[in-house]
């Protein structure tokens, strides 16, 4: 079959829940992540209070009716603790947030089987074709260099090192200028 992919909104996306769990366990059961059940059910409480988020989007990959991949985020709040996370700060022309400027990508993940077929790069390109903002910022492993190489060919440049919360790993900053 061919993979589809549709963007949605926050009630649509919303309803998708119990694949999209699928999603992100599978994604993010292999290393360098190493979830689990309790990691994918603290997501998921995340992802309730994110789809009600204002400018909350979606890009969701079907094969059929099976969702093989997901990418959301919504723009960051002018008071935004994202840049509190970095290890160095940055200058403020750069954190300055205005409830506008950036788009945060806080998920993007393809199930295996699926993967090395283009569909992350689709995903990415329908969430951000056409959205308002600045600039599209994400974390990411940097052991996660198949996700880091695509990254970087869609445009990022890290612009920091993050440890987004209590106990997580380092993760890149990285930034996509739109």
């Amino acid at each position: 079959m061919t993979v589809t992919v549709k963007v949605l909104d926050g009630d649509q996306t919303a309803g998708l829940e119990e694949q999209l769990k699928t999603v992100f366990a599978e994604a993010f059961a292999e290393p360098p992540y190493g979830k689990g059940t309790p990691d994918v059910e603290r997501a998921f409480r995340r992802f309730r209070s994110q789809v009600r988020r204002r400018g909350f989007r979606a890009a969701v990959a079907f094969d059929g009716e099976t969702v093989v991949g997901m990418a959301y985020g919504y723009p960051l709040a002018a008071n935004t603790g994202w840049w509190d996370t970095l290890t160095d700060p940055v200058p403020e022309e750069l954190r300055h947030e205005d409830g506008t400027r950036t788009f945060g990508l806080f998920e993007l993940a393809v199930r295996p089987a699926w993967r090395r077929r283009g569909v992350a790069g689709e995903m990415h390109r329908a969430l951000v074709n056409g959205l308002d903002n600045q600039r599209v910022m994400l974390n990411s492993r940097p052991e996660a260099t198949a996700a880091q190489a695509a990254y970087r060919a869609w445009g990022y440049h890290q612009v920091g090192t993050a440890i987004p919360w209590d106990g997580a790993a380092e993760h890149d900053v990285m930034l996509l200028e739109l």
